[in-house]
């Protein structure tokens, strides 16, 4: 299966989707490791993607969004963004609501 197709079906069959280097246990770089940070204590399930693991998912990755960094975040088959994008979602509470609003439970954050 192409690089391409293979993207798209991970994509179209888990709700939350996150292309990272290192997976959610083992987080190669600080950015992967903060949307994993988000996501557990969101308490969100999402399958993780090793780009490490080989080129081709690697380029194939930044090829599918035209975005050029990793970590890469989809939601129901939306791209959200990047760390930072992730980041300042989670801090607004955006993304609560947007998880929640696509039918995703999530653990709500205490309020202050």
């Amino acid at each position: 299966m192409a690089i391409k197709e293979e993207i798209q079906s991970t994509i179209e069959n888990n709700d939350v989707v996150l292309f990272m280097k290192g997976t959610r246990n083992f987080p190669q770089c600080g950015f992967s490791g903060q949307i994993v940070q988000i996501l557990s204590y969101l308490d969100v399930p999402f399958k993780d993607v090793n780009c490490l693991e080989t080129d081709e998912i690697r380029q194939g990755i930044k090829e599918f969004s035209d975005w050029p960094t990793i970590p890469q975040l989809y939601i129901k088959g939306e791209f959200i963004g990047g760390a930072d994008i992730t980041r300042e979602m989670f801090q607004s509470g955006e993304l609560a609501s947007y998880l929640s609003s696509k039918g995703i439970e999530v653990k709500q954050p205490a309020k202050a």
